[in-house]
């Protein structure tokens, strides 16, 4: 028994809805009615004119943002975007995230069908946040990478007279992103009343860096007993090299695992749309039945078990 083909002028016009609908959703019943207009908080400033897709943007994205600064753990949220380095708010992220999969759903729809259009349209929200965590995970390494030397820094600034605070900002001065904006951050909390081991604290969770935490829990103890705080952070920095060495040598007897994983993972999916691009009529039993259906969906548990089973081997524990 065939599924009767739907034509695509109905798909791209139910999805256009849908989406018109979450707009709407958050710029009209989610809006606030207490904001007040530019015009009272600034009179200094003429609001300039600005279209009515621009209006209904913003109200989307503030609506967006309102309702997400109540709830945390979101999916998206400005802590996530914080770790990734990105400057963007949560409602512009996830505005981005829908018009992707709009877009993705109807170029899937008219090139493969009604199949490939609902796969494009999960994948690219999926795709998106895993690029937001790799854009994490690479902004942690980084972070990681640059700690013994800007603790190098910061011992020299100190050994050469300098205060805490100055040789923080010093070594923010001195280094690249990611430690001279986290560095950078610290200085600024603090000029404004925020307690040292408060922020530091917050960096070494924002960035995952436990050698961070330790730093700061040093730098805490110093300010209670005192002593010499070069010292006591040269001696922590002979354990981050440390550290550093053995993580980069498990890394590399662990990369062999993680290739062979990658591959096992991305075949299947690689000789599906190979197989689509070269015959379609080839994949009809999977797009156009049934019995299809039920074994692709077989297929993705299959291979979601084995993701999470290849995982748990390769990832190494020291």
């Amino acid at each position: 028994m065939e599924v009767p083909e739907v034509p695509a002028s109905f798909f791209v016009a139910g999805i256009l809805l849908v989406f018109t609908a979450v707009v709407l959703l958050f710029a009209v019943v989610f809006k606030s009615r207490h904001v007040l207009p530019v015009s009272r908080r600034r009179p200094d400033v003429v609001a300039a004119s600005a279209s009515g897709l621009t209006r209904l943007t913003d109200s989307a994205v503030g609506a967006i943002n309102k309702r997400l600064k109540a709830r945390s753990g979101f999916v998206v949220d400005r802590e996530k975007l914080e770790r990734a380095g990105l400057k963007a708010q949560p409602a512009d992220f996830l505005l981005m995230m829908g018009a992707g999969a709009f877009v993705g759903a109807v170029v899937g729809f008219l090139l493969g069908g009604f199949l490939i259009g609902i796969l494009l349209f999960a994948a690219v929200p999926v795709g998106m946040l895993a690029y937001l965590s790799v854009l994490t995970s690479r902004r942690q390494s980084k972070f990681e990478e640059q700690l013994p030397d800007t603790l190098q820094m910061l011992t020299g600034s100190m050994r050469a007279g300098h205060s805490l605070l100055r040789a923080i900002d010093a070594s923010a001065q001195e280094s690249d992103a990611p430690m001279s904006e986290e560095l950078s951050r610290i200085i600024n909390e603090t000029r404004i009343g925020r307690d040292l081991g408060e922020s530091m604290i917050d960096v070494s969770r924002r960035t995952g860096s436990e050698d961070f935490a330790w730093i700061a829990q040093a730098i805490e103890i110093h300010r209670e007993v005192g002593g010499d705080l070069a010292e006591v952070l040269d001696h922590v920095g002979e354990t981050i090299r440390d550290r550093n060495q053995i993580h980069r040598q498990v890394k590399a007897l662990s990369a062999e695992g993680k290739m062979s994983a990658g591959v096992l993972m991305a075949l299947p999916i690689v000789l599906f749309f190979a197989l689509i691009l070269i015959n379609a009529n080839y994949a009809k039993t999977f797009t156009a039945t049934g019995p299809g259906f039920l074994m692709l969906g077989a297929a993705g548990v299959m291979l979601t078990a084995g993701g999470f089973w290849l995982k748990a081997l390769i990832k190494p524990k020291y």
